[in-house]
């Protein structure tokens, strides 16, 4: 191949960049879409107003003593199922967690045979429902540095139902 042909063909190329480039730039600038500095403010859709963010407002926030009065231990038999995969019920049988015989009203960090971490003993003296409630629902935000790697259960009622049924186990 010679020069010239070269030549033509790296023109070829490089000019056909530029019309890919050019093209880019082009339907940007017609079919922006906004969130790139030019206010955050726009809409890709019309949005109808249904009113349903509305009823929100009236969502009345109850007490975890009212959700542990009236919790279902059978149904926290149920969400103990994700606890069961580092977590036993039989007494003095630990896992990848301390066994949970008795839990409810035991002092923290108290299970023979188990290498607590984090500070898990500064953060509550004994597992009263309610310090359950608060280690359940963010562990790590809890007590900082425990190497319980779950995330925690979102819904208050679950809590509480998980609370309800590992008090009859053991307690």
């Amino acid at each position: 191949m010679d020069t010239m042909t070269f030549t033509k063909v790296l023109g070829g190329v490089c000019g056909t960049l530029l019309i890919f480039l050019l093209g880019k730039w082009a339907g940007e600038s017609l079919y922006h879409v906004g969130g790139h500095g030019h206010g955050d403010d726009h809409h890709a859709a019309y949005v109808i107003e249904t009113g349903e963010g509305e009823a929100q407002e009236d969502v009345v926030e109850v007490s975890f003593a009212d959700l542990f009065a009236a919790a279902d231990a059978g149904a926290g038999e149920k969400v103990f199922g994700k606890c069961r995969a580092c977590h036993k019920l039989e007494d003095g049988a630990n896992a990848t967690g301390p066994h949970l015989y008795g839990v409810v009203d035991r002092a923290v960090g108290t299970v023979d045979g188990f290498n607590y971490s984090g500070n898990l003993s500064a953060a509550a003296d004994v597992w009263t429902p309610e310090n359950l409630n608060a280690f359940l629902e963010n562990p790590k935000g809890f007590a900082a540095g425990t190497s319980m790697s779950f995330a925690g259960l979102k819904k208050p009622e679950d809590r509480a139902d998980l609370i309800a049924y590992l008090q009859t186990i053991g307690g």
